[in-house]
Formats: C-alpha cells, sequence, structure tokens
C-alpha cells in the first residue's frame, strides 16, 4: 500500500541539525553548477492588497532521483498583525518513478535553516579565512538561523545586530548570548553594525537600501540575503560596483535578488557577475583572489536547496520511525 508521510515542524527539529543543512546546501550548488538539477525559476503570486506572496519552487535531482515542490509565502507585517511567521512553508516530495507524494512537510523551519546554511556556505568560500568579527542587520527567525550557520563555518569572537525594533535587536542579542556564548551587541544604527567587521549579513525586506558603500571596508563579505522578490534592495548599487558579486542562479538573482534593481536600472549586467557559488565550490571559477576584495552573495534560495534537504529529513524519520502516513488514494 502506498502511504505518504506527514512531518510536523516540531518533528523535523529532531532530525536535522546546521552542519547537516550546510552539508545539504552546499551539495545542492554542486548539483545545480554541475547542470545535474531540472530547476525552473521561482513563480510567484502576488497578493498586494495584503502586502504578501507566494512562491512555488519544483525541482528534481537527476543524479539523486529526488523530486519536490516547495509552497512558501512572505508576509512581512504576519508577526503583528496576525501573530503568525512571516515566512511558512510546505514541502511535497515526490518518487520520481510514479510521481507519488512520499512526503508533506512543513517547510517554514527548512527555510529558515537552509537559508541560514546558504549564507554559511557563502562566507565558507567567500569571507577571509581569519574572519572573526560579524555584523548582522536584521533580527527575526532568519537573522537567528544565520547566526548558527555562520557559527560552524567562522570562529566569532564578536558580533553587532540592528534592526529597526530596539526590542527586537536586543531580545536577538540575549538570546544569541545565552545558546550560543557569542558576543552579540544590540547596536543603533546600521552604519554601527557593520563598521569594521570581517563578515555581513542582512536579512530584512527591505525596498530601499539600508547599508551604504561608505560604511564597508575592503576584505569585508557580505551575504546578502533579504531580497527575495522584484523591488527589493537591501545593499547600495554603488557597494554592488565596486565589490566582487557572486549569485546563486542569474534567472532568478536578476528577477528577485539583490542584484534585480540595479540590474533593471541598467548599472550592473550579467558581466559585472564574478560567478555563480557553485562553480566557486566546484573549482571552475575563483571566489575571493585577495585580503582586499569586498565580496558579495546574493543569495535568493533554490528550490534544489529545499529538496535535498527535505530528502535528508524524509530518509532519517523513515530510519527513525518518526511522523505519521496517510493515504490520500484511499
Amino acid at each position: 500500500m502506498y502511504e505518504t508521510l506527514l512531518l510536523k515542524q516540531s518533528e523535523i527539529k529532531q532530525l536535522i541539525e546546521m552542519n547537516e543543512v550546510i552539508e545539504s546546501v552546499e551539495t545542492a550548488y554542486s548539483m545545480h553548477a554541475n547542470r545535474r538539477v531540472q530547476m525552473p525559476a521561482k513563480k510567484y503570486l502576488f497578493f498586494k492588497k495584503y502586502h504578501g506572496d507566494l512562491r512555488i519552487m519544483p525541482c528534481f535531482v537527476k543524479d539523486m532521483d529526488q523530486a519536490g515542490v516547495k509552497c512558501v509565502n512572505v508576509h512581512p507585517s504576519n508577526p503583528l498583525d496576525h501573530d503568525l511567521p512571516t515566512v511558512m512553508g510546505v514541502i511535497e516530495l515526490f518518487d520520481p518513478k510514479t510521481g507519488f507524494p512520499i512526503s508533506v512537510m512543513d517547510g517554514t523551519w527548512i527555510t529558515n535553516m537552509r537559508t541560514g546554511a546558504a549564507a554559511g556556505v557563502g562566507t565558507k568560500y567567500l569571507a577571509r579565512s581569519d574572519s572573526t568579527s560579524l555584523g548582522i542587520i536584521g533580527a527575526g527567525k532568519q537573522a537567528f538561523t544565520q547566526l548558527m550557520a555562520l557559527k560552524e563555518v567562522m570562529n566569532i569572537e564578536n558580533a553587532q545586530v540592528f534592526c529597526r525594533t530596539c526590542k527586537s535587536r536586543e531580545n536577538f542579542a540575549k538570546l544569541a548570548n545565552e545558546r550560543f556564548g557569542i558576543n552579540v551587541k544590540a547596536v543603533e544604527t546600521a552604519e554601527i553594525a557593520v563598521k569594521d567587521v570581517d563578515v555581513i549579513v542582512t536579512v530584512t525586506p527591505a525596498n530601499k537600501p539600508i547599508l551604504k558603500a561608505e560604511w564597508i571596508s575592503e576584505g569585508t563579505h557580505i551575504n546578502a540575503m533579504g531580497a527575495d522578490a522584484p523591488g527589493k534592495q537591501e545593499l547600495e548599487s554603488a557597494l554592488l560596483k565596486k565589490s566582487k558579486v557572486f549569485i546563486d542562479c542569474w534567472e532568478q538573482a536578476r528577477h528577485s535578488g539583490e542584484i534585480n534593481v540595479p540590474v533593471a536600472e541598467g548599472i550592473l549586467t550579467r558581466e559585472d557577475i564574478s560567478a555563480k557559488i557553485g562553480d566557486v565550490i566546484i573549482g571552475k571559477n575563483p571566489g575571493r583572489v585577495s585580503d582586499e576584495d569586498i565580496t558579495i552573495f546574493d543569495s535568493t534560495g533554490l528550490a534544489v536547496q529545499d529538496v535535498i534537504t527535505a530528502w535528508k529529513v524524509y530518509e532519517k524519520a523513515l530510519e527513525r520511525g518518526i511522523g505519521s502516513n496517510i493515504n490520500f488514494l484511499d
């Protein structure tokens, strides 16, 4: 009898750790770079009157015989207006041989974790190896998973966090100190947060740049994680022009990543992009070439990250007997 495994968020949290998600995301980028993935660019439904959207993200990893689709929303007003997360998702995995849905699982935690892991991979390959200081712009749930991932790939001696809400950034700093023993300080401006740090991560829904080129020191690495829809932009275009820019996927990045606005305005072209992160991982293109380079990783989030991570969760759930089964055809 064919059955579908259902997995709740609380069950998924028992099954996978950040270091495993980083490994999955690195594999995903490698598969994408080696053209072993069938993955249309994500599609959007825009709910303009509710200031939100829904993204549909399908993928088939050919060599691994793994297929799935994620549906995920972004509604920035959810936490205050509805007591719901800004980002929620559902992932469905399919048997490529039959198309049967072998699993349906919460995608909210996986989305947060793999987004953090993407910054971890970007930092691993693009930041200076002696990086010890971190600046974080944004203090939501995804900012926290950024910190979870970055502490796996760099020795964080101190960190600074800024977001517009004083209580949020102070709570973030307190929780980070308690959970990880990292010296995280809440600061009053974005400029203070990024001044003279080795690595920066931006995780905001900004539609206007919040990071200025003049604030950024030589040798800094920036993970630009927040821009994920047309019109969103966290970094000044001048900062992108003076940096080495790496992306996950041109089709998505030019449409909805950090580069989408300067590309639309003709400030940046494809020739200005240094490489895809996957090509750096597989050795096809160089990453950072000097300690003075300012490097930027524009991460839009790829369906292959979700599918490979979710498949690992699914296999571990089967091994441990976690989750519940349903027969949709019954």
